[in-house]
């Protein structure tokens, strides 16, 4: 269901990212995700890309949560491909923090794939995003080797998560936002770390590395 999102204050938008950012965000990165958060006001309206349950506090929900990811993710740079970005949590969110990293959006719904391309557009960032599905086979464009797999909120076949991990880094990690569904483990994976999110009882963020 596609919804009207708060009309922050720019000042306001960043307070709030600062206080719920896990490390400071550089300058040209609040930009970004600010430029990111007045585009997906104006599509919002007409595509589903926040859960009308949450769209009050998406600063909090959807950025800060996103964000937190920071604390499990390298500052080095690195590969990074996110998995069913939709909005752009946390992948966009991510890449706009960790300029560094080579970011790839994988999207399969083709209008919010054109959101994606469009926000990343008016924020100036770099990143690819493929309009593609992770099957059996990975989608053209799919760096062999990565180092940051990220996903949230998108459930894949056990093939498709053969595929990915196979692409996986020595020392590369998958990363999960689990909500009130708990995330079931791939084969060839193993979770090392569990971090909650805020005061939520039962979002957290999983980070696995191979077996």
């Amino acid at each position: 269901m596609a919804v009207d999102l708060p009309d922050y204050a720019q000042e306001e938008f960043s307070r709030a990212l600062a206080s719920l950012s896990p490390e400071d965000l550089v300058s040209p990165a609040v930009g970004m995700l600010w430029a990111h958060y007045q585009e997906l006001r104006r599509w919002s309206p007409r595509l589903s890309l926040v859960g009308p349950g949450t769209a009050g506090e998406v600063l909090e929900r959807h950025y800060g949560e996103a964000l937190w990811g920071l604390s499990v993710c390298p500052r080095v740079a690195a590969v990074h491909v996110d998995l069913g970005s939709g909005g752009g949590f946390p992948g966009f969110v991510l890449a706009a923090a960790r300029p560094e990293w080579d970011t790839t959006l994988v999207e399969p719904r083709s209008r919010k794939w054109t959101f994606l391309e469009s926000a990343a557009r008016r924020a100036g960032l770099s990143l690819r995003v493929l309009n593609a599905r992770v099957d059996t086979r990975l989608p053209p464009g799919f760096p062999p080797a990565v180092d940051v797999v990220t996903v949230r909120a998108l459930k894949l076949p056990a093939a498709a998560w053969e595929a990915v991990v196979e692409t996986l880094a020595v020392d590369g990690r998958v990363v999960w936002w689990q909500g009130a569904e708990s995330v079931e483990v791939p084969a060839g994976l193993r979770i090392v770390e569990e971090v909650g999110l805020f005061e939520s009882r039962t979002r957290k963020i999983l980070v696995a590395v191979r077996e």
